[in-house]
């Protein structure tokens, strides 16, 4: 018995003996396959440098180049008033617009006028006298002449004995007669010119009494220097003004200032885009005496209507930084801007109204600009010529909205990734996709347009 189980030990034993080895023997080697690793599909754009459009924005309000605040000069009453004198109108250049009782200084002109036409029949008058007393005079002076040659035959004849004293006094008489004649003849020439001193007197203050006249009359109406819109206007007919008090207050229409705030460090960028503006670069409050800024594009959109713009002038910049935001004030100026407005769609620029404006200049040279969401902690990710993920640090010049500068760490022909890897593992397959519609927007924004 136990023999019998021995042997069915030893024919178990040797039969899985057997078995394992035919096992090894059918086992097949583990076949070599290619890599199946999962490759991410991320989509990749070509770097290459290209011309930027610089922006500076800012917001500020707009108010007219020109306006004109009517102050009264005379006092008296409105006797007309423009039909068109209300706040909103428009009205045309030379229009007459207001009329203040005018018959008080018409008087003040004729009375003037008088006392000049007066003052002048007096300097003629003694200019008549002038030329008469001088005319006397040579007749005097020539009684003079025979009265003294009397005396003299009179004196050789009373020396002689042949004429009495009593002659010769009264010779002598006549002569010193004669002489003062003269004398007061004399006398009243050299008055004469005291006289024609007051007379000349008399006579300015009457052109000045005439003059003021005639400008309080000037004053008393009112016409339209320029064209222009009503902005206020509160006087009407057979009111009575003062002098000093405001009549209307009107705003020219050739041209509007947007005055917007803008970050220095924005306007710097933009202005340095410019020729010569390394000489203007250490005097950024004077640009505007530095700097072609004719060359700028300047757009202004009112805040309301966003999608629509005004095309502008940099004027100038103001002398100092808000204190508060640390921003310059920039004026622009915008010419006609009531000259294509189509309200409601497309509202001109009114006084007082909120806007946003962009100052824009191409790059001198191309830089490699790329989408701000391509960036992650000042790294980029590439697709090297393997199609494996690269982590490449950059260094970021500036960022201008949707829109990352960078100055060092990418070449033309880099492939950037657009896409936010998680978990970005260096070394990663890949399988890169162009994306054509995010380089043709990049373009867009690159160019300064909105897409």
């Amino acid at each position: 018995m136990i023999r019998k189980h021995k042997l069915l030990l030893s024919v178990a034993l040797m039969a899985g003996i057997v078995f394992v080895v035919v096992m090894v023997k059918l086992k097949q080697p583990p076949q070599r396959t290619q890599e199946q690793a999962s490759a991410t599909a991320v989509r990749i754009l070509d770097v290459q440098p290209q011309m930027l459009m610089t922006q500076a924005k800012g917001y500020g309000q707009v108010l007219p180049a020109r306006s004109w605040k009517a102050v009264a000069n005379v006092a008296g009453r409105v006797v007309w008033k423009h039909p068109e004198l209300e706040s909103g109108n428009f009205i045309a250049s030379g229009t007459r617009l207001l009329q203040i009782d005018p018959s008080r200084y018409e008087l003040a002109k004729a009375a003037s006028e008088a006392d000049l036409a007066g003052v002048a029949a007096e300097l003629h008058q003694l200019e008549q006298e002038q030329e008469n007393t001088q005319a006397l005079l040579a007749l005097e002076q020539r009684r003079l002449a025979l009265a003294e040659r009397e005396l003299e035959r009179a004196q050789v004849l009373a020396q002689r004995g042949a004429l009495s004293a009593t002659r010769l006094d009264e010779q002598q008489r006549a002569a010193l007669l004669q002489e003062q004649a003269v004398q007061d003849l004399k006398n009243q020439l050299s008055l004469i010119p005291v006289r024609r001193d007051a007379l000349t007197a008399r006579k300015g203050r009457a052109e000045a009494s005439l003059a003021s006249a005639i400008k309080d009359l000037e004053d008393t109406g009112f016409e339209a220097p320029w064209a222009l819109r009503v902005h206020q206007a509160d006087i009407e007919t057979g009111q009575y003004v003062s002098p000093g008090q405001t009549l209307f207050i009107v705003d020219d229409i050739a041209a509007a200032e947007a005055t917007v705030q803008v970050e220095l460090a924005q306007l710097r960028r933009v202005l340095s885009q410019l020729p010569a503006a390394d000489a203007a670069r250490q005097q950024p409050v004077n640009i505007h005496q530095h700097l072609p800024l004719e060359q700028l594009e300047v757009r202004v959109s009112p805040s309301s209507v966003p999608d629509i713009h005004w095309r502008g002038r940099l004027t100038r910049v103001t002398g100092s930084l808000d204190a508060s935001t640390r921003t310059l004030q920039a004026v622009i100026t915008v010419e006609e801007p009531y000259r294509s407005a189509e309200p409601p769609a497309r509202p001109p620029l009114v006084r007082n109204m909120f806007v946003q404006a962009t100052i824009s200049a191409l790059t001198r040279e191309p830089v490699v600009v790329i989408p701000a969401s391509a960036l992650h902690q000042h790294e980029v990710y590439l697709a090297d010529n393997h199609n494996r993920l690269q982590r490449k640090p950059v260094t970021i010049a500036w960022q201008q909205g949707e829109l990352a500068v960078i100055a060092e760490g990418l070449n033309a022909g880099d492939r950037l990734i657009l896409d936010d890897l998680v978990p970005a593992v260096e070394g990663s397959l890949l399988a890169p996709q162009p994306d054509e519609q995010a380089r043709h927007r990049l373009q867009q924004l690159a160019q300064g347009e909105q897409p």
